[in-house]
Protein backbone atom coordinates (compact mmCIF):
# COMPACT_ATOMS: atom_id res chain seq x y z
CA UNK A 1 0.00 0.00 0.00
CA UNK A 2 1.25 3.53 -0.57
CA UNK A 3 0.23 6.79 1.07
CA UNK A 4 0.81 10.46 0.50
CA UNK A 5 1.79 12.05 3.91
CA UNK A 6 2.01 15.07 4.62
CA UNK A 7 5.60 16.57 5.33
CA UNK A 8 7.39 19.91 7.00
CA UNK A 9 10.33 21.28 4.10
CA UNK A 10 13.60 21.98 5.89
CA UNK A 11 15.54 22.96 2.69
CA UNK A 12 15.12 23.22 -0.94
CA UNK A 13 17.82 22.83 -3.35
CA UNK A 14 16.56 23.41 -6.93
CA UNK A 15 14.12 21.18 -8.10
CA UNK A 16 14.66 19.04 -4.96
CA UNK A 17 13.63 19.75 -0.88
CA UNK A 18 14.30 17.66 2.39
CA UNK A 19 11.40 16.98 3.91
CA UNK A 20 10.80 15.65 7.63
CA UNK A 21 8.29 14.38 9.85
CA UNK A 22 8.78 12.81 13.15
CA UNK A 23 12.21 12.53 12.73
CA UNK A 24 12.32 10.31 9.34
CA UNK A 25 13.67 12.66 6.45
CA UNK A 26 13.33 12.62 3.21
CA UNK A 27 14.07 14.02 -0.63
CA UNK A 28 11.27 14.85 -2.93
CA UNK A 29 11.15 16.32 -6.31
CA UNK A 30 9.38 19.27 -7.15
CA UNK A 31 9.10 18.67 -10.99
CA UNK A 32 5.02 17.98 -10.89
CA UNK A 33 4.16 20.61 -8.33
CA UNK A 34 2.99 24.20 -9.99
CA UNK A 35 3.28 26.45 -7.36
CA UNK A 36 5.61 28.09 -4.78
CA UNK A 37 7.04 26.14 -2.25
CA UNK A 38 8.78 27.49 1.17
CA UNK A 39 10.78 26.31 3.91
CA UNK A 40 8.68 25.20 6.76
CA UNK A 41 5.49 24.63 4.27
CA UNK A 42 3.93 21.65 4.43
CA UNK A 43 3.80 19.60 1.48
CA UNK A 44 2.68 15.98 0.43
CA UNK A 45 4.86 14.02 -0.96
CA UNK A 46 4.13 10.63 -3.17
CA UNK A 47 6.49 8.19 -4.43
CA UNK A 48 9.70 10.83 -4.29
CA UNK A 49 7.02 13.58 -5.29
CA UNK A 50 5.39 16.58 -3.92
CA UNK A 51 2.59 16.49 -5.37
CA UNK A 52 0.33 19.67 -3.25
CA UNK A 53 0.87 21.95 -0.49
CA UNK A 54 -1.28 21.27 2.36
CA UNK A 55 -2.63 24.11 5.33
CA UNK A 56 -0.55 23.57 8.42
CA UNK A 57 -3.92 23.20 10.47
CA UNK A 58 -4.60 20.63 7.96
CA UNK A 59 -1.69 18.39 7.67
CA UNK A 60 -1.39 18.56 11.73
CA UNK A 61 -4.74 17.43 12.14
CA UNK A 62 -3.94 14.42 8.84
CA UNK A 63 -0.91 13.51 11.11
CA UNK A 64 -2.30 13.09 13.97
CA UNK A 65 -5.21 11.10 12.71
CA UNK A 66 -2.61 9.00 10.81
CA UNK A 67 -0.96 8.64 14.40
CA UNK A 68 -4.28 7.39 15.93
CA UNK A 69 -4.62 4.62 13.35
CA UNK A 70 -1.07 3.14 13.57
CA UNK A 71 -1.44 -0.10 15.08
CA UNK A 72 -0.39 -0.63 18.71
CA UNK A 73 2.57 -3.18 17.68
CA UNK A 74 3.69 -0.38 15.54
CA UNK A 75 3.53 1.95 18.27
CA UNK A 76 5.60 -0.09 20.41
CA UNK A 77 8.53 -0.83 18.42
CA UNK A 78 8.70 2.75 17.25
Amino acid sequence: MCLAIPMRVLSIDGDTIVAEIDGVKREASLMIIGEEIGVGDYVVVHAGFVISRMDEKEALITLELMKEMKPESATASA
